[in-house]
């Protein structure tokens, strides 16, 4: 049931747009047509791109504040919670503002890669799975009358049909691909990072916990995001490695013009993002209030003098 209606509202649209791209492109190249397809994938989630990177921007201008704030809260995590949500309330910023955009990308990968998956299998499930008005099109019309025409390569250079690594040992065009997309990957992951003057590694981090000191969460967070960096473009090497190399093209673009957006929106267009970084609260907000109660001290109570009595040769003077 569940995997049915996958194929209708998912893979199927998804599908389609890539056969329509194939069936109007001059040439009808598939490698081109894919090609195409992502950029257009990619700008029609512009959107969600840019608000995910406006909040890893202000995410990355709050890192002193989340610091003071940790270093005033003193280990109370209750307090310390209360204030970051106050924070993110304040400046507008959604922690997993990320996880939207993220949900896309991955359901649109799932859906190209099924349909990919068939094409490469047997390419007459162009023919059949494409909608009424696209399979009308003259290109749609000659493959259903000639399913030999359709070519799986990028321009002649690279057959989208291999695998980078397969039965008969490596094929370099298509493993140029999937290192390239490894590679893009590693700088668009490092391109969200933000720079810490003291990076400490996880290990470091982990030794000193083990030695008694308390772990800060953030400096955690940050290193795990720099292990990442490196554990997601091997991930993503030994996954396109043995799979048809049609798979890596789309991710090798995906992940280049992913890094372009990000130039863009983090380089070029720091006005916007001051804005929702820098925002300013209206009148008091409960951040202040409840910071200020962690971090007043009570004020030391000063001792009372006690009353000097009178000697008794004073006594005998005044007498």
């Amino acid at each position: 049931m569940f995997a049915s209606i996958f194929q209708v509202l998912i893979v199927k649209p998804i599908f389609n747009l890539l056969v329509l791209i194939y069936a109007i492109l001059p040439g009808h190249n598939f490698g081109l047509a894919l090609i195409i397809f992502t950029v257009v994938v990619r700008l029609l989630m512009w959107p969600l791109v840019k608000k995910q990177l406006h909040q890893a921007k202000a995410m990355r201008t709050l890192q002193p504040e989340i610091k003071k704030i940790k270093a005033a809260t003193k280990g109370n995590k209750q307090a310390e919670s209360k204030m970051l949500m106050e924070l993110y309330k304040e400046k507008e910023i959604s922690p997993f503002g990320s996880l939207g955009t993220l949900a896309v990308q991955f359901v649109v990968l799932i859906g190209l890669y099924s349909g990919l998956r068939g094409v490469i299998g047997n390419p007459e499930i162009i023919v059949k799975n494409s909608y009424s008005f696209i399979a009308n099109l003259s290109w749609i019309k000659e493959l259903a009358a000639n399913i030999h025409l359709f070519d799986p390569t990028l321009l002649g250079i690279v057959d989208l049909s291999k695998a980078a690594l397969g039965k008969a040992g490596i094929y370099w065009p298509a493993m140029v691909i999937v290192i390239a997309s490894a590679i893009t990957q590693y700088y668009s992951s490092k391109q969200l990072l933000p720079d810490a003057k003291e990076k400490k590694g996880l290990r470091k981090i982990l030794k000193e916990a083990g030695s008694g000191n308390k772990a800060d969460q953030s400096e955690v967070n940050a290193a795990v995001g720099r292990s990442t960096r490196y554990f997601i473009p091997v991930l993503i090497f030994l996954f396109t490695v043995n799979i048809a190399s049609a798979l890596s093209l789309y991710w090798f673009v995906g992940g280049l013009v992913a890094f372009l957006q990000q130039g863009y929106v983090l380089r070029k267009d720091e006005t916007e993002m001051e804005v929702i970084a820098d925002k300013p609260s209206k009148g008091k907000s409960k951040r202040t209030v409840v910071e200020s109660e962690v971090i007043t001290k009570k004020p030391t109570s000063t001792p009372k003098k006690k009353p000097v009595k009178k000697s008794s040769k004073n006594k005998r003077r005044k007498k």
